[in-house]
């Protein structure tokens, strides 16, 4: 399971409705709209 960067929520690698690659990581999302949100700016999300 992985943890929806935007929201917090728990995500289902397999069955996640989004995801998005940066710096070489795959993050997954609940929703669209939380992927929306983290391509939008990825480092406010992404812890460093």
């Amino acid at each position: 399971m992985a943890v929806d960067p935007v929201c917090g929520m728990t995500v289902d690698e397999k069955k996640a409705p989004a995801k998005s690659e940066y710096n070489g990581k795959t993050y997954y999302f609940c929703a669209p709209g939380c992927k929306r949100a983290f391509d939008a700016n990825p480092a406010k999300y992404v812890k460093a």
